[in-house]
């Protein structure tokens, strides 16, 4: 009898409270797994950037067994709101972060499921029988709230399903999305008795960031959000020193630095049976002219742009905030 199990792909918003000029990153992450005692991580090779994540694994099942899994990739939630503030750039699209699969070499067709959720209730059978688009700040969505009927505009404005922004009646205002959005790609596999699989999987990260270098306090390292990144990102005083100059240089006329968040789930895959035998991580911080802090441990730059941390029966406990202050574009 084939045993079951299922992983999932951990991926949650994260939305600090910064300034209208800031874009809250979305944090996603790798593979989780219900518990298993006879399928393994043997290695996982973690690259980050700006523009791409990719994970590749290798699996292995010690049984004497075929072990099927449902596996399962959940997108982050995109939850509507008066003033967006999400790092997500493509709303137009199901797959917004463009998620792709391979296993042994084969692209994997992963089903899409998605579900719509206001104040804790499911309403997307509703949706469904109006013909209303999911997405929450789609074109298509746009467009299909202004044709709502009156009668249906009241009722959702009352159950709180879209916000009425100006004055007037309910069919003189246009309507902004509160409803939530939870997608999921999933799709089934087999683990063969004896043997090792490989599964890559790619996606764009939404990264965060706000303008010029936020965490410092009248030019100090000091106060709240200085200690908060402190913690987050790991800063040593090489790095608070270097953007101090920077910070300074661009209060004296000069360009602004930049800063970039990309955050990656990675404590919550840590529930397959053992630790990572062997995991590397690769970051790239873009161009050479960028400051990048993280915490981290035996990281060694590779390249002018690059860095890998290695480690052997590697057993995830945080998750990896990443800091980029990327130089003016006359700077790089």
């Amino acid at each position: 009898m084939l045993k079951l199990f299922t992983l999932i792909v951990a991926a949650v918003i994260a939305s600090p409270a910064l300034a209208n000029d800031t874009m809250a990153e979305v944090k996603t992450g790798g593979l989780i797994f219900a518990q298993s005692d006879d399928v393994s991580m043997a290695e996982e090779d973690l690259f980050i950037s700006a523009s791409e994540v990719r994970v590749d694994y290798i699996f292995e099942n010690s049984s004497d067994k075929d072990v099927e899994s449902l596996v399962a990739f959940p997108m982050p939630d995109i939850s509507g709101q008066v003033d967006n503030n999400s790092a997500i750039s493509d709303y137009d699209s199901d797959n917004f972060l463009h998620f792709s699969t391979v296993q042994d070499g084969r692209p994997i067709t992963a089903k899409l499921q998605q579900r719509v959720v206001s104040l804790g209730i499911d309403v997307t059978d509703e949706f469904a029988k109006l013909g209303m688009p999911v997405l929450p700040y789609s074109q298509k969505t746009t467009e299909a709230l202004a044709k709502l009927p009156e009668t249906v505009r009241k009722d959702w404005i009352s159950r709180g399903l879209v916000y009425p922004m100006g004055t007037g009646d309910a069919a003189g205002v246009d309507l902004v999305p509160l409803w939530t959005l939870r997608s999921t790609y999933w799709w089934r596999t087999t683990f063969p008795a004896k043997k090792k699989v490989s599964v890559e999987h790619r996606y764009k990260p939404a990264v965060g960031g706000t303008v010029a270098i936020s965490f410092f306090e009248g030019g100090e390292p000091k106060g709240d959000r200085f200690e908060e990144y402190s913690r987050k990102y790991c800063l040593d005083g090489d790095f608070v020193r270097v953007a101090q100059q920077r910070a300074r240089e661009a209060e004296a006329g000069g360009a602004n630095y930049t800063e970039s968040w990309i955050s990656y789930v990675l404590s919550t895959g840590a529930n397959w049976a053992g630790p990572i035998k062997r995991f590397q991580l690769t970051i790239d911080k873009g161009k050479p002219g960028s400051l990048i802090s993280f915490c981290g441990s035996n990281v060694q730059k590779i390249g002018p742009t690059t860095f890998r941390m290695t480690s052997e029966d590697f057993d995830p406990t945080r998750d990896f905030d990443i800091l980029i202050l990327n130089p003016p574009e006359t700077a790089q």
